[in-house]
């Protein structure tokens, strides 16, 4: 029988909000327009008290991302944080704000902390001049170093996102300044280009070897400098991971909560299904749609598709996944199951089986979306 947590300890928060939009986004953000911030927040209360009433919440981590959550004026920040410790609660171990450099001020650092984030995740992208305006942003190189010098000084746990196989970028470079500054976590992710963005509608590539590139650069360089890289695109110094993350990478359930906001949901007695799956998975609707109250698309998942899902994200991780307590928290025996996808995936060098530990080589990152659709297609 399969052995979950029925109690959900992460919570997401979306802010769609955002001063620009970036020429690379693809995610669920908009400008502010009058009125909208005010309906969101309404809304955002009234669906945190639905899912206190429906799941048993005990929160250890929450983040707020978007979109740019410190876009918000302080009013309206505070407003959103007292709606949802009033009905779900606030993170015991990890609190994390996603911060625009643009955005950072002495005063708003403080007013950070009072509300009681200990972690920013800072998108500083670049510290580059001419990569930063390539990438749209809207903050320059001497922004971001003070912003992220200010909020160190503060007593966030920092984490810098970068961008890399940009076109131009001096990578190294990069990398050795937003170190220099004092930051604990580096999430380093390479360029995409997804469809429908601006940067697709420009016709912007990015070549293979360039990411390839800059994926080994940026782990080579990382490494030296004191830092760890326990996830394929996230490195930290010694207790600086980020533990809202690592919940998505172990595959454990969480509160989805705003417009687009995706959530992984244990099964409550309202849920009645034809089948018996372990766990539900539900994506919000956009923002017009969720101001009107609608509930989004939900996925009922079975225990083989909790653990794909499981080796998927489990396998960006360092130290992989734990068969044995995935095979707990499955019910099903994942090592009898997946034996050939595994072995397969051994001989081409692509995994590491020690034990109960299968874990993902260097190439096996590079390869992940191959090895997975072994697993699926067992």
């Amino acid at each position: 029988m399969p052995v979950l947590d029925p109690t959900v300890r992460h919570l997401y928060v979306h802010v769609p909000f955002c001063p620009t939009i970036c020429p690379y986004c693809d995610f669920h953000v908009l400008t502010r327009r009058a009125g909208l911030v005010e309906k969101y927040l309404v809304r955002v209360e009234e669906e945190a008290a639905r899912l206190a009433e429906e799941y048993s919440v005990d929160l250890d981590t929450v983040y707020i991302g978007g979109g740019t959550p410190s876009f918000l004026r302080d009013a309206e920040l505070t407003a959103l944080t007292e709606g949802i410790r009033r009905h779900l609660g606030w993170g015991r171990l990890e609190n994390t704000l996603e911060i625009n450099p643009g955005t950072v001020s002495a005063g708003r650092a403080v007013l950070w902390r009072d509300l009681g984030f200990d972690r920013a995740s800072v998108g500083v992208q670049s510290l580059d001049d001419a990569t930063l305006k390539f990438l749209g942003r809207q903050h320059d190189a001497r922004q971001a170093r003070e912003a992220v010098t200010l909020l160190v000084e503060r007593g966030f746990r920092v984490s810098g996102d970068l961008i890399t196989a940009v076109p131009g970028q001096p990578l190294e470079k990069d990398i050795r300044a937003l170190v220099a500054l004092g930051v604990g976590h580096v999430s380093a992710y390479t360029l995409t280009v997804e469809p429908g963005t601006e940067f697709a509608r420009r016709g912007v590539t990015v070549e293979e070897e360039d990411e390839r590139a800059g994926f080994e650069q940026t782990e080579a360089l990382l490494t030296a400098l004191g830092f760890t890289r326990y996830e394929v695109s996230n490195y930290a110094r010694p207790g600086q991971e980020s533990r809202h993350n690592l919940a998505y990478w172990h595959n454990r359930t969480y509160l989805g909560l705003g417009p687009g906001a995706a959530g992984h949901y244990p099964l409550t007695e309202a849920w009645e299904p034809h089948t018996s799956p372990l766990t539900l998975r539900r994506t919000n609707p956009q923002l017009h749609a969720w101001l009107e109250g609608a509930r989004g698309e939900t996925q009922p998942v079975d225990a083989e598709e909790y653990v794909t899902d499981a080796l998927f994200m489990g396998l960006r991780l360092r130290q992989g996944v734990n068969l044995a307590d995935l095979t707990r928290r499955a019910g099903l025996d994942v090592q009898e199951r997946y034996r050939a996808a595994i072995a397969a995936n051994v001989r081409r060098g692509l995994l590491v089986l020690e034990g109960e530990q299968l874990r993902a080589t260097p190439s096996g990152w590079w390869l992940l979306n191959r090895v997975v659709t072994d697993f699926l297609e067992a």
